[in-house]
């Protein structure tokens, strides 16, 4: 197949439902206007298949002597884009007199009836159309193919098919295929594989060049000899894996990079939620806090109440044990006096005496000395 999207795509919804031929809008290709012509229940020859045509619906508006040669095939898709039918490749020609090719027969009728295999009863077609040659009439400007080697080319493909035949005299040499067409076809895909490999590898995506190397090995089991390209295919493919590699260690840093944020910022989500549960509950508990201060102030002010009480108490005691102290004192005090005034009584007396006693004993003739003296 060539290295080419589809050209068209068309979209049929409750396809079970349709009867009569359901055509397409337009499309433009190679200078013409074409649509689809779907017949969902086949026309009169099908024998009870799905039909599909291919027609040029600008045709009266170009210049006599037109003529369109291409290469078209058609695939027929579900609503997953699972392809359900590829149609052979037709190469055709379209011109005043043929204007309009297609496929009689594609899927049986029968299939369309079997549970699951329209998805969402959606039948999708899409058309891949290739322009070997056009001839816009009388005007004469034509593109008409040039031989080479045995390969037809158009006119802008001459250089460089010639370089390559000068490059490598035996490419060809080998070559199974002898249909004139597919040989084209397969000189088409090789310069295209060529063309992609030139470019640099970084302009070269993955899928790419994966079709590079399906294209490359269906060639060169067709006979092409291509080894110095597979060559220049391993070049690129292991330039693109080292920096593939690369970026596979980069993509990692930074997935790991990715991660650590993401554990960083689930931990402070989590420390957030656990602040925010804490102050949820620190405001539950505020009218119960408030409660309790003002049950330990009542307590501290009783408290100190009960403390003023028993100090007042325990200084009356101490009040009443001095009392009873000095009184206790007061009448020892009184009684010592009482003492001394009485031993003071007693030594008057004595003295008395004495004096008394003195005066008798110098009336005696008796004379005391003081043994002092």
């Amino acid at each position: 197949m060539w290295n080419q999207k589809p050209i068209f795509r068309f979209e049929i919804d409750n396809f079970s439902e349709k009867k009569d031929d359901i055509v397409s809008q337009t499309f433009v290709s190679g200078g013409c206007e074409w649509s689809l012509y779907v017949y969902p229940k086949g026309d009169r020859l099908s024998d009870d298949h799905l039909s599909v045509y291919l027609p040029v619906t600008n045709h009266s508006l170009l210049r006599p002597g037109w003529k369109r040669v291409v290469l078209f095939y058609v695939t027929l898709l579900n609503q997953s884009d699972k392809e359900l039918y590829r149609s052979a490749i037709g190469l055709k020609e379209y011109s005043v007199n043929s204007k309009s090719w297609g496929y009689r027969k594609t899927l049986p009728l029968s299939k369309f009836q079997e549970k699951g295999f329209l998805e969402e009863d959606r039948l999708i077609i899409e058309v891949y159309i290739k322009i070997v040659e056009a001839v816009d009439g009388e005007s004469g400007d034509s593109s008409e193919a040039v031989d080479i080697n045995g390969f037809r080319v158009f006119a802008s493909q001459v250089t460089s098919v010639r370089k390559l035949f000068a490059e490598h005299p035996d490419i060809a040499t080998y070559v199974k295929p002898k249909n004139q067409v597919v040989k084209t076809e397969y000189m088409n895909v090789l310069l295209g594989l060529v063309n992609t490999l030139n470019k640099p590898s970084q302009n070269i995506s993955e899928n790419e060049l994966g079709k590079v190397q399906r294209e490359l090995d269906e060639l060169m089991e067709e006979g092409f000899e291509l080894d110095w390209l597979k060559t220049k295919f391993n070049m690129v493919y292991w330039e693109m894996r080292k920096s593939y590699d690369a970026d596979v260690s980069r993509v990692q840093q930074l997935e790991e990079r990715v991660k650590n944020l993401e554990e960083m910022e689930s931990n402070l989500k989590r420390k957030l939620d656990e602040v925010e549960l804490e102050r949820k509950k620190a405001k539950a508990d505020e009218p119960r806090v408030q409660k309790l201060e003002e049950r330990v102030k009542n307590l501290e002010k009783m408290e100190s109440g009960f403390m003023m009480d028993s100090l007042k108490s325990k200084l009356d005691d101490v009040s009443l044990e001095k009392k009873k102290s000095y009184d206790a004192d007061e009448s020892r005090v009184q009684e010592l006096e009482e003492s001394v005034k009485d031993l003071k009584m007693m030594v008057s007396d004595l003295k008395a005496k004495l004096d008394k006693d003195e005066a008798k004993s110098s009336d005696d003739g008796f004379l005391l000395v003081n043994e002092d003296a």
